[in-house]
């Protein structure tokens, strides 16, 4: 197998000062929808369907559909 040098990464003054900058508007957005009591956090509403868990959003993506497993039919062998 043939062994690759590790990838350098450079951060530089502009990444840096691109992450503060969106960083601080998203918190500014949080405090902004906080205050104004936000709709989109859920606030109560009874006609709002409740999230899907975490297993469910998975299954989902990856395109599983897990099925009810069937009773088996009794067995008489192991029962003599």
């Amino acid at each position: 197998m043939l062994r690759r040098k590790p990838t350098r990464l450079e951060l530089k003054m502009d990444d840096t000062e691109e992450f503060e900058s969106i960083k601080k508007e998203l918190e500014n957005r949080k405090r902004q929808c906080e205050e104004t009591s936000c709709p989109s956090s859920g606030g109560g509403a009874s006609d709002v369907e409740p999230r899907p868990s975490r297993a469910e959003i998975i299954n989902e993506r990856i395109g599983f559909k897990p099925q009810p497993k069937m009773a088996a039919p009794p067995t008489f062998f192991g029962n003599l």
